[in-house]
């Protein structure tokens, strides 16, 4: 008797055993298709009337060429770079190019708030400051910032906080890193930067959009200031089409650009009309 019962438990346990197995066979595991969502990678081209960086043009108020991808992990870890064709009057001596080189991460903060922390490096290669026209003194534009930024629906606002010299300013530099003069008060490491922005989506792939930001340039106030712009955008065919107004209320006296043979200058923060076309793909 106890044989036989030995014997029908030892059935018993091993077709349970069996079924268990073929169960956990049959569970799929993670998919390439799930591997591979965790990563996205994104790109994106744009041609623009004027570059205009914090209100400020870039390009000596002429058309420019744009264009960078982006890397993102599901965990929020990211990584970028940006490039924009600028003017050799505004960044002497280089190969009229900006390349942005920018890593991060996003995280929320609340059920409805999302943060974002990072850094991000403004490398002009090749350009060096002039002392005076055709004169380069080995300084350069480069700049490295830190930023945190908060994301809420339409609304998203973002501190950045230089850790180096704001684009090439310093005691040695003062007296001609900008269109006039400045007394030497040290270095502009700790310039920071508000930037403030509200997307309204009005319906038909139209979007709305207001920015206002502040530069406040350390032992330099003399070049903070204000910039705002309001845009409109549309999309057709998934180019995105956009015309805006952008102004800052920045000392003209310092924010002008001569050519090359110092002859003309430009205003480079005054209001004006800016038409682009972009495309992310």
């Amino acid at each position: 008797m106890k044989a036989i019962l030995k014997n029908r438990l030892f059935s018993v346990t091993a077709g349970m055993l069996c079924a268990m197995g073929a169960a956990q066979a049959q569970t799929p595991g993670p998919s390439a298709a799930d591997t591979v969502s965790r990563h996205s990678l994104t790109g994106n081209v744009a041609l623009v009337s004027d570059y205009r960086f914090r209100g400020v043009s870039q390009s000596y108020r002429q058309p420019a060429i744009q264009g960078g991808f982006d890397y993102t992990h599901a965990s929020g870890f990211y990584l970028g770079n940006w490039n924009s064709s600028v003017s050799s009057n505004a960044y002497n001596n280089g190969a009229s190019l900006e390349v942005d080189l920018y890593g991060g991460f996003r995280f929320p903060a609340t059920k409805d708030l999302s943060g974002d922390i990072g850094v991000l490096h403004y490398l002009y290669p090749q350009a060096q400051l002039n002392s005076a026209p055709a004169t380069p003194t080995g300084n350069k534009y480069n700049t490295t910032e830190i930023y945190f930024g908060l994301t809420q629906g339409g609304f998203n606002g973002k501190l950045s906080y230089a850790v180096s010299d704001y684009f090439g300013l310093n005691g040695s530099t003062a007296g001609y890193a900008f269109f006039s003069a400045l007394p030497d008060r040290g270095s502009s490491k700790g310039t920071t930067y508000l930037d403030l922005n509200y997307n309204i989506e009005l319906g038909r792939q139209v979007t709305l959009g207001l920015h206002a930001g502040h530069a406040s340039v350390r032992r330099y106030g003399e070049l903070s200031y204000t910039d705002y712009k309001v845009s409109m955008g549309k999309e057709f065919a998934g180019v995105n089409l956009s015309l805006a107004l952008v102004g800052t209320n920045a000392d003209r006296r310092f924010y002008q650009t001569g050519d090359s043979a110092g002859l003309n200058a430009r205003q480079v923060a005054r209001p004006g009309l800016l038409l682009s076309a972009s495309k992310t793909f």
